[in-house]
């Protein structure tokens, strides 16, 4: 308790030295409700772990004040961003158990949930904004990863973004080459592990509130992750490199217990579910708006974006092959290649 506590002091602290004076004392005030919330009938928890600023984050907010005007104050949806209740391996244990409700959870962190979630983790297969998008509009491809995590009693309701994966590091990495002499840090991530052991390169496993400290005194000198969050939570004023490998999206997955989620009155399931989904789809093209905003606001801090050769990326693909083998067991072999073919179509 003392260690998570710890974790989100350091988070907090992070990004508050990139926020406005008045808002220092508490990161959320420019999001509290409008209403009062002391009154509904009902209370969906939801969790996450990262800034509401970040648009895959602040939907939790959007969500918040949707469902209460529809359900005209029956139903409070209480988000609790920036690990307000722990990191996310705590999160989820709470989230099977019902102790939280719901959870945008990281897609690198829902692969402890359900394999079949980590298909979107793989290196090269939803990769863009466009494929993130069809994959999502494939209802039977997307009814079956939505249901895979219900042997947990949780059930995968909608995706958000924020952005593309690529590499934030405080030296130039021009080559995979370069990358062999970076420290990489990963999200704690059974995905994520496999892919940077394939790729050969050194990494740091992770909780998130432990960068700043890890990336600021030279623990870790890259990191693995999208231009918004880099520059959103301050990376980017320590790492001034960015490598666009663009091999995956970054994504919150939206889950529910599905207990709790079946004892809510037959409306205002309806209302939240409706809810989700338009605000999560609303939230995914403000991410794509928000990721270009975010790499032009970091080169005009003199961040230096870096695009990957065509060589070096085939590369990675190749390197990749015992990752899609591994986890096209776990995940389905068919499932992953039917996912495969109709997103490279």
């Amino acid at each position: 308790m003392i260690a998570s506590w710890r974790r989100f002091c350091a988070l907090v602290f992070c990004i508050a030295l990139a926020l406005p004076a008045q808002a220092q004392s508490d990161p959320t005030a420019a999001w509290q409700p409008s209403f009062d919330p002391s009154k509904a009938e009902h209370t969906y928890i939801l969790s996450n772990i990262s800034h509401p600023a970040i648009e895959g984050v602040g939907v939790g907010y959007r969500i918040r004040d949707k469902v209460w005007e529809r359900s005209n104050g029956r139903l409070y949806v209480d988000f609790r961003p920036l690990a307000q209740l722990g990191g996310e391996r705590d999160v989820i244990s709470k989230l099977r158990m019902g102790a939280v409700h719901g959870m945008l959870s990281s897609s690198v962190a829902a692969a402890n949930v359900a394999d079949k979630l980590g298909i979107v983790n793989l290196p090269y297969v939803v990769d863009t904004f466009e494929k993130l998008d069809k994959f999502i509009q494939d209802e039977e491809l997307f009814e079956e990863f939505r249901q895979s995590p219900r042997r947990q009693g949780v059930i995968a309701v909608d995706i958000t973004s924020y952005g593309t994966y690529g590499w934030a590091t405080t030296k130039p990495v021009r080559s995979l080459e370069d990358a062999r002499g970076v420290n990489f840090r990963i999200a704690e991530a059974p995905v994520n592990i496999d892919i940077y052991r394939a790729w050969g390169n050194r990494f740091t496993v992770m909780p998130w509130p432990d960068v700043p400290q890890a990336l600021q005194t030279g623990v870790i000198d890259g990191l693995d992750h999208t231009p918004t969050v880099s520059n959103i939570t301050g990376k980017f004023d320590v790492a001034k490199y960015f490598t666009e490998v663009n091999y995956a999206q970054g994504l919150f997955i939206h889950l529910i217990n599905e207990r709790w989620l079946n004892r809510l009155p037959a409306d205002l399931r309806e209302i939240l579910l409706d809810v989700i989904a338009e605000e999560s789809a609303k939230s995914r093209e403000l991410a794509r708006i928000q990721h270009e905003e975010q790499i032009a606001a970091a080169k005009a801090k003199g961040v230096e974006f870096i695009p990957l050769s065509a060589a070096d990326r085939q590369r990675l693909i190749e390197l990749a092959e015992p990752v899609y083998k591994t986890w096209g067991e776990r995940i389905g072999a068919d499932y992953l290649q039917r996912v495969r073919d109709s997103l490279e179509k």
